[in-house]
């Protein structure tokens, strides 16, 4: 049974900095393919980096530069950095995983909001 469980969320001014880490269970970590998503209330979701199994990492426009997707294979946990936070970045963050992972499902993860087979239960982020 796949889990995964976001934590790391809270409350920040613009310009500040958090890091979200997604921790997961149940599969073979280092070969899916593994997201971030978020979704603002009223708001469309928008997937907005994806790394896979290598490192390889795809961003959104939104964030490139900002935020910062990495894992710890050994810890079997995601991570993301976010710097140079700024209001509209407010909405909830989740982490996903899919065990079918390719260039173009990475790409379309970010541009076409791709749902990857499982997702957490969502960390909020505030950035007043």
């Amino acid at each position: 049974q796949v889990q995964l469980v976001e934590s790391g969320g809270g409350s920040v001014q613009a310009g500040g900095s958090l890091r979200l880490s997604c921790a997961a269970s149940g599969y073979l970590f280092s070969s899916y393919c593994m997201g971030w998503f978020r979704q603002a209330a009223g708001k469309e979701r928008e997937g907005f980096a994806t790394i896979d199994g290598d490192g390889s990492a795809i961003y959104a426009d939104s964030v490139k530069g900002r935020f910062t997707i990495s894992k710890d294979n050994a810890k079997n946990t995601l991570y993301l950095q976010m710097n140079s936070l700024k209001p509209e970045d407010t909405a909830m963050y989740y982490c996903a995983a899919d065990p079918y992972c390719s260039a173009d499902s990475r790409r379309r993860f970010v541009r076409e909001n791709l749902t990857y087979r499982y997702q957490g239960q969502g960390t909020q982020v505030t950035v007043s």
